[in-house]
C-alpha cells in the first residue's frame, strides 16, 4: 500500500508560480514511478508529468512543457511539481499518483498504470 498526500495548491494570478508537493509513505519511494495528473471542472482527468525512479527520465504533456517541472527527492519521499507562468487554463485539482509497475527507467502517462492516488490539491489561477 502507498499513501499519497498532496499539498501546495491555492489561488494565484496568471503569470505566478506555485510548487506542489506529494508526500509518500508505505512503500519504498525510490522504486515507484510517479506522476502528476489534473482534472479541471467538468473535464476528464488528464496527464501532466511523470518521472522515473531516480528522476533521470521525465515526460510532460505539451501544454505544460517549458513551464512545469517534475522532480523528486527520494531521501524525503516527496514528489514535486514546480509550475511557472500559470494561466487560467491550469486551473484544476492536481493529483499525484504512484505506480509499482515497470523498472528503473519506466515512466507512464497512462493513468491506468498507476495504482495509488492522492486526494488532490486545488489550483486556481485567476486572470
Amino acid at each position: 500500500q502507498v499513501y499519497l498526500a498532496e499539498s501546495g495548491g491555492g489561488l494565484v494570478q496568471a503569470g505566478d508560480s506555485l510548487t506542489l508537493s506529494c508526500a509518500a509513505s508505505g512503500r519504498t519511494f525510490s522504486s515507484l514511478v510517479m506522476g502528476w495528473f489534473r482534472q479541471a471542472p467538468g473535464k476528464e482527468r488528464e496527464f501532466v508529468s511523470t518521472i522515473s525512479w531516480s528522476g533521470s527520465s521525465t515526460y510532460s504533456t505539451d501544454s505544460v512543457k517549458g513551464r512545469f517541472t517534475i522532480s523528486r527527492d527520494n531521501a524525503k519521499n516527496t514528489l514535486y511539481l514546480q509550475m511557472n507562468n500559470l494561466t487560467p487554463e491550469d486551473t484544476a485539482t492536481y493529483y499525484c499518483a504512484a505506480s509499482t509497475f515497470g523498472g528503473a527507467g519506466s515512466i507512464y502517462f497512462d493513468p491506468r498504470r498507476y495504482e495509488y492516488w492522492g486526494q488532490g490539491t486545488e489550483v486556481t489561477v485567476s486572470s
